[in-house]
């Protein structure tokens, strides 16, 4: 059956929506659009009660087309933006989004949101609105996956879908890291820096000794690990009682990310011990705490399966060749992989996230469009 993507009435949405400020639990104005959107075309909108554990203002949103447990497909996408993103002002200069230069656009991730309600849409004019799919709508994307992390996934008909939050419109990502976020204290003894240094035991210096062993960066094709924060000392004339230094470590490889954890906060100890070691003949002795926690799950959906080949034939039939691809990101699509609800990510076109750079090509929204409708018809 023929169908045809508005393109102006798309770009209207998008615009209104990077207009409406949803940094990360800020998202209620945007949510309530959305809601009130697919309520006018028939949906049925669910909110959910994570905000009791994410803190935002309000909850993920899960919307059905049909109210019968007939969905068997859903689409995904997020209602946060990042920081700066208050008060973004559109610019539309040749078929192209930007912000006027002070603020992120917002494209990540409201151009996905804009692309499903231009869908809706379209399903509706065509008499297809009862069709068995249905979209979720996550908060708190952008500092840690929270909403998806809270999501009651029994709200959900359907156990298969399609995260829209990448950047390539002609690319299905398959396969994802996990990820663990680790946090290291080093503590020694404050001292005069001036008039008796000798009496205290510098954590800077014990956790800079650790940080120089570190294997930091691209460690092999799977696997990548980074010191992100560092932060300690009062004054500049006070030897630093304590430093706290948080990184993150990510891999395709389960085991391998457990030997870099391993390796990354064995350096820390075995400094420390090394360094307590010296601190007998010389005074108070350093010592280290350490804590780790998972971030996301690996998310592995075989080339096999019905997600990619249906994404596969869809862009086919539209006369595109996509990709399947991995990447070395995390995303919902990850958590959501998790909890038992298979995930493949789709591109939007969306470049330059997260800086006041972005821009996405309002010609990538249309072919996203596109694919999600040919999707739907075959699956």
């Amino acid at each position: 059956m023929s169908f045809s993507i508005d393109q102006q009435r798309l770009g209207r949405t998008f615009e209104l929506l990077a207009s409406i400020d949803s940094p990360s639990r800020y998202e209620a104005e945007v949510a309530k659009f959305v809601a009130s959107e697919l309520e006018g075309l028939g949906w049925t909108v669910v909110e959910d009660s994570s905000m009791t554990s994410t803190g935002s203002q309000c909850g993920n949103l899960v919307a059905k087309a049909r109210d019968d447990g007939g969905s068997t497909l859903f689409f995904n996408a997020h209602l946060d933006t990042v920081e700066p993103g208050r008060g973004v002002e559109v610019v539309f200069e040749n078929g192209v989004f930007r912000s006027k230069g002070n603020t992120i656009l917002g494209g990540d991730d409201k151009a996905a949101v804009a692309i499903m309600l231009e869908v809706a849409r379209v399903l509706k004019e065509r008499g297809a609105a009862s069709l068995p799919v249905e979209f979720l709508f996550t908060v708190c994307e952008e500092i840690g996956l929270l909403g998806a992390k809270a999501l009651d996934t029994s709200l959900l008909d359907s156990r298969a879908g399609y995260a829209l939050d990448s950047t390539d419109p002609d690319t299905i990502i398959n396969q994802a890291p996990e990820a663990i976020r680790f946090k290291v204290t080093v503590k020694g003894k404050a001292a005069h820096a001036g008039l008796h240094p000798e009496e205290g035991v510098n954590a800077v210096i014990v956790a800079a000794k650790a940080l120089a062993r570190l294997e930091l960066g691209r460690l092999d094709e799977d696997t990548t690990a980074n010191i992100g924060v560092i932060s300690g000392g009062e004054a500049t004339n006070i030897v630093p009682e304590s430093v706290v230094i948080e990184g993150e470590a990510r891999s395709h490889n389960v085991e391998r990310l457990r030997e870099v954890q391993d390796s990354i906060l064995g350096t820390f100890h075995r400094v420390v011990m090394e360094e307590r070691e010296r601190a007998l003949k010389q005074g108070p002795l350093p010592s280290v705490e350490t804590e780790v926690r998972d971030d996301y799950p690996a998310m592995s959906i075989p080339p096999s399966h019905a997600l990619v080949v249906t994404a596969l034939d869809a862009g086919k039939a539209l006369r595109r060749e996509l990709r399947v691809e991995r990447t070395g990101g995390g995303s919902d699509a990850n958590i959501l992989n998790g909890k038992g609800l298979e995930c493949v990510i789709m591109g939007i076109g969306m470049r330059d996230v997260h800086t006041v750079n972005e821009y996405i090509a309002l010609e990538d929204m249309v072919k996203t469009a596109k694919l999600m409708m040919e999707i739907i018809e075959r699956w």
